[in-house]
């Protein structure tokens, strides 16, 4: 057990001290004014830009309403079989026969989608001439739907057209789409606010996606009651989405930072980098994240007060989060529905970093994984788990750009930083992060998912097209810094 963790130990200080100051890895170019590499500036504004969000227990009673009002004949329901059997989409179902809305149900979403499932939905859409669309579900659902819209709406398109580059062409949104409420059930993803649709590209076995603020939510309804619904592991998963949502666009690289500067504003990326704005929705979800999914004692902590003890403050502890452990907390559930919101305002604008583009080929390249809770007939890492398993890695590395930011989240995630060091920000924040995640019992790193160092250059290799998100790290990395990161998220404990 040593060796291993010595190991990592090693690889996570080369990772914090080493810096290349080649001219194509120096951070120098990308952060300081001035001409970027393409003879462009570096960006001077930046842009937010929300879904409308209405929120309240009960709230998805009014779709009808709504629907109505704007005027709809024809409507796409989208959803995945699961959640087809449940409450929530009867209550949306109930709410359109109310107000005399005609509508077709599309319940094929894939848990975790793919071109061929975006493809499907997309062609659903086509022949149905909708008029306007409402995806009840997670991030797959609510993203599967983004794709329909946009490409029912632009029949001539090829599919790669708007998908981001270097994968797609990545061309601008410009034509018109119709009204789409999203109506979320998992506490992560934050889609319902934002203009990014992810999917697994099949042919290079990873994640991409496109993203543009024409294809957000016309209207985003948040009712903690469909939180009721969600598995232990589900709501755990989908937790880590939001804490990486959150760490990820308040570490990004700043806006005014970012090259090359636009040309025109409607090629400004939806992910334009940290900002005075995101960094707020950022901290807050933070903090929701911090008291409502972590546990109160990390296990660690218990075990070694001895059994008898631990059999006493079982009795008069919360020790097992009340989000994650008791389905009926709705307290617990509805603040961390909020907190998935509030982090998708952030990152939605800010944009995300090396945790999403290292968990891209992590999920693309699943073996035989299938978690937990998780009802579906295909291999399977969850979003929010391949999102997480290198947090501590991934902070370790990027910590030396932003250190105050990164022992500012440590202390909102409950670390004592009051003796900290400025070089220990990394570190302790990592630290602080391998404790939450063995507190909510996250599995030990990419090899309890069925990675080796084998499969490192593979992974790496995902890596690379996610230029969407990596370029925005704080820090640029290498081939040769990647394939660390992946070494040390092997194992966490």
């Amino acid at each position: 057990m040593a060796a291993p963790r010595d190991r990592v130990a090693h690889l996570l200080r080369q990772l914090q001290r080493a810096a290349c100051q080649c001219p194509s890895h120096s951070h120098t170019y990308s952060q300081a004014p001035g001409l970027s590499p393409s003879g462009k500036t570096t960006d001077y504004a930046f842009e937010m830009a929300v879904s409308n969000i209405r929120y309240g227990a009960g709230v998805t009673k009014e779709v009808g309403m709504d629907l109505q009002n704007m005027g709809a004949k024809n409507v796409c329901l989208m959803t995945d079989k699961n959640l087809s059997q449940l409450p929530p989409v009867q209550t949306v179902m109930d709410s359109l026969v109310k107000n005399g809305i005609n509508f077709k149900v599309y319940d094929n979403v894939r848990v975790e989608p793919t071109d061929r499932s975006f493809m499907e939905a997309i062609e659903f859409a086509r022949r149905g001439a909708f008029d306007a669309y409402v995806a009840m579900g997670g991030g797959s659902t609510i993203d599967t739907c983004k794709a329909a819209n946009l490409y029912a709406s632009s029949p001539d398109s090829d599919f790669l057209d708007y998908v981001n580059a270097p994968i797609g062409k990545g061309k601008p949104v410009t034509v018109p789409l119709k009204p789409l409420i999203a109506v979320p059930t998992t506490s992560g993803t934050g889609s319902e606010t934002t203009g990014v649709a992810i999917f697994d590209y099949e042919r290079l076995k990873v994640k991409t996606g496109i993203a543009s603020r024409a294809i957000k939510p016309t209207l985003g309804l948040i009712d903690p009651l469909h939180t009721l619904y969600m598995p232990e592991r589900v709501i755990a998963n989908s937790g880590f989405d939001v804490l990486c949502h959150a760490l990820e666009s308040y570490t990004a690289l700043p806006y005014h930072m970012r090259s090359p500067c636009p040309a025109n504003p409607i090629t400004r990326p939806a992910y334009q980098g940290s900002n005075p704005i995101s960094d707020i929705w950022a901290v807050h979800a933070l903090r929701i994240v911090a008291k409502y999914l972590k546990r109160s004692f990390p296990k660690a902590a218990l075990y070694s007060l001895g059994n008898a003890n631990v059999d006493v403050l079982l009795l008069g502890i919360d020790v097992i989060h009340r989000a994650v452990r008791n389905p009926d907390d709705l307290e617990a559930r509805s603040n961390m529905h909020l907190a998935s919101a509030f982090a998708g305002i952030g990152f939605g604008n800010a944009g995300v970093h090396l945790c999403h583009g290292m968990s891209y080929p992590i999920s693309g390249l699943v073996k035989t994984y299938k978690a937990k809770d998780y009802n579906v007939d295909h291999p399977l890492v969850p979003h929010g788990l391949s999102v997480v398993l290198t947090s501590p890695a991934v902070f370790t590395f990027t910590a030396q750009m932003s250190p105050e930011h990164h022992l500012e989240m440590a202390e909102i995630l409950g670390a004592d930083t009051r003796t900290a060091r400025i070089p220990d920000a990394g570190p302790v924040l990592a630290d602080t992060l391998r404790k939450f995640l063995f507190d909510l019992d996250v599995d030990d790193g990419l090899a309890a998912i069925g990675y080796s160092k084998a499969d490192i250059p593979a992974l790496v290799k995902g890596t690379l097209p996610q230029e969407r998100v990596t370029k925005l790290a704080p820090r640029p990395q290498s081939e040769e810094d990647l394939s660390a990161l992946f070494e040390a998220s092997m194992k966490l404990y």
